[in-house]
């Protein structure tokens, strides 16, 4: 991302899987809704887009999130610039 759009707050958004499928969108990009500063603050507000996004984004639902590529928590801040990927767990085989 440009500085720019880390000054504006906007950040890209990465679905793979099932999310995709589900969603109907591989990505993204937005500008940070005020207030929207962590991880788990920008998936309530896609779950706020409300039918299948509160569905796949649910509480109970197994989703995992990286920002900038590194493993993620709820807590994890974000701020503008960061690409931030949504997945469901991978098993090994």
């Amino acid at each position: 991302m440009k500085s720019s759009e880390t000054q504006t707050g906007k950040i890209r958004i990465l679905y793979f899987a099932r999310l995709r499928e589900s969603l109907g969108k591989g990505e993204e990009e937005l500008v940070l809704p005020e207030g929207v500063t962590t991880v788990g603050g920008l998936a309530e507000f896609l779950r706020q887009r409300g039918d299948v996004w509160a569905s796949e984004l649910g509480t109970g639902k197994a989703v995992r999130v990286a920002v900038n590529q590194d493993m993620a928590e709820p807590e994890t801040a974000i701020g503008g610039g960061e690409e931030i990927a949504f997945f469901p767990p991978v098993t090994g085989g």
